[in-house]
Order: structure tokens, then sequence, then C-alpha cells
């Protein structure tokens, strides 16, 4: 993981940074012009500090900035894009549009800055000066506790995950998508189809899954969740279907048609509780018709530990 990142960063930081270990737990790192870079863990935040050539990360976020924090320039962020967008950041304008491009290992890049705008619309971020680095993390088995919760005999009842940003759905997600695949407990394994949008779940390099997500999971990556779920439905018949952070209306009706289809849906949804869940237009909906029978809400810690609960259609707590 740490070398998949590091070949990002410019070489003067690349070469400070090889030999030293990265703080445990990093989930984000932060990088803003001008502003000390920022490496965040579950535990807290620590500053970035070069000193004689060689990287520290010698104190928390909030304690003050000490004299040889690193802090990041306008060239730092344009040598990084480089290395992201293999010198050709034209060829992603989409995912720019969009604020993020997805590199090999499945970790997320988003950028913010000064953008351009058509018709009212975001055109492009032509001047890119903030970048959040989200570190993908395949953590296998994480999902072991919960998957009796969602199985259904052969098959799972139509299941969401819910947690606040970077709360670990899409880990979550990515694990009981390959223990599905793989089979558990004597249960033969089910033909799984993803719909990877934004490349975080297979991590798809040429088209070929970096992470696993099991023997029987087909993979359709870089497309929209409505397209790629219709697509899928019509092309390989799968038992599950499973997406990652439903959003807009497009996406839930998509969702509705293939629950009506006769496939089981496994999907994420930003909402740091069942509560939140109910409140937001359209899911409320499918709270009250009882579309879904099981949500898995994964909340954190004051310590940044993450609990996971296990609620029934009628929101009851199940395990």
């Amino acid at each position: 993981m740490k070398q998949g990142i590091e070949r990002i960063f410019p070489t003067h930081m690349r070469e400070s940074l090889a030999g030293t270990p990265w703080p445990q737990g990093l989930e984000e790192i932060r990088i803003r012009v001008g502003q000390p870079v920022e490496f965040l863990t579950a535990a807290g935040a620590r500053w970035l500090t070069i000193q004689d050539g060689t990287c520290r990360f010698p104190e928390c976020a909030g304690s003050g900035y000490q004299e040889h924090t690193y802090r990041a320039t306008v060239q730092d962020i344009a040598e990084m894009l480089s290395y992201i967008s293999s010198y050709s950041l034209y060829a992603y304008q989409e995912e720019v549009r969009q604020g993020y491009i997805t590199i090999e290992g499945g970790h997320r890049i988003g950028m913010a800055g000064s953008v351009a705008l058509a018709d009212g619309r975001i055109a492009g971020i032509p001047h890119i000066t903030f970048l959040n680095i989200r570190v993908a993390h395949e953590k296998k088995g994480c999902a072991k506790d919960v998957l009796s919760c969602i199985r259904h005999g052969d098959s799972i009842y139509n299941t969401l995950i819910l947690s606040e940003p970077g709360g670990g759905k899409t880990t979550l997600l990515r694990d009981c998508i390959r223990l599905l695949s793989e089979g558990d407990a004597g249960r033969a394994g089910m033909r799984v189809c993803v719909v990877d949008e934004r490349s975080e779940l297979a991590a798809c390099h040429l088209g070929i899954p970096q992470n696993d997500l099991g023997p029987r999971t087909d993979v359709l990556d870089g497309c929209g969740k409505p397209e790629g779920m219709q697509l899928l439905l019509r092309a390989m018949s799968p038992q599950v279907l499973a997406v990652d952070e439903l959003g807009s209306e497009t996406d839930f009706l998509a969702v509705e048609q293939a629950v009506y289809a006769g496939s089981k849906v496994l999907g994420t949804v930003h909402a740091g509780s069942v509560k939140e869940l109910a409140e937001k237009p359209y899911l409320s909906c499918w709270v009250e018709r009882q579309l879904f029978q099981r949500y898995i809400v994964i909340e954190r810690g004051r310590d940044g530990a993450r609990h996971m609960g296990v609620y029934g259609a009628r929101m009851e707590r199940l395990c």
C-alpha cells in the first residue's frame, strides 16, 4: 500500500519517505498548497516534517506546527497530478470534473481548487490546489461477523450498509462480496455482479481486479450505476448485484428495477444512523415499503474504533 501511494509523491518527497514508516492505520493524506501535509489515522492526525532529508511524523495536528513542518507547493501538486494521470491529465477530464481519480490499488484522489463552469455546472477544475488521498484497505474477514445476519437460506436479504463518509462502508462491502462469492459454512458461492463506478471495490487495472472479490464475481468498471445495473441484469444474470455509494434518484430507481427483476441488492449509502436514513427523501420510501430487509450501520467511537449493528426491515436491532 505504501509503495503504491508513494510513487505519486514528488520525487524529493518520495526519496525522503522511502525509509520512513507511515503512521499506523492511515486513512487519508491531505495536501493543500501552502499548508502542512496531513496524514490522518483513526486515532488522530500527524503533520509531515522533513529535516536533513528525513521524514518524520512527530506530533499531533492539534498541538501546533513544528519548525520543520513541510508545506506543499504548487509545484508539488502539479508534479503529483502528472504521476496520478500518467502525464495525461487531459485524458481524465470526466473524472476531474467529478472531483476524483482512482489509481491502481483502489486509492481515490479527491481534488478541489478553482473550477470552470459551463451552463451553471462544473466543467472542470483547471487550477487544482487541494488533494485528498483516500487510502484503500482490503481487510479480509471483516464481514464475517455480519454475514450470517444477512443470509437468507441459499440467498441473502436485500441489504444496505450505512455509515458517515470514511466510515468503512466500501471496505465492508468489498469483503461481503468476496465471502458471498466464495461461499461459506456449507453454502455454495453466489454469482455476484459489481458496478464499480469509481474503481474502489475491485481496483481494476486494464480491466483486471487488483482486489480479491471472489471466484464468482463479475465486475463492470468505471460505469455509472443506473446504466451498469441494467447492463449486468441483461448480460450476466446476477444472484447478487453490488453497488457502492447510492445517492441519486436514478440510482434508487435502478435499484428498484433490479429488485423487481429478481436480483438481490447489496449496497452502501451515506448515513450516520438508521434514523438519518429514514429522513432522506428517496430512501424513506424504501424504509416504508420494506424494500430492504437488512441495514448494517457502522459507527465510529471516540477512540476511532468502528462498531457494527444490524437492523431488520422494521428498524429493529438484530445483532
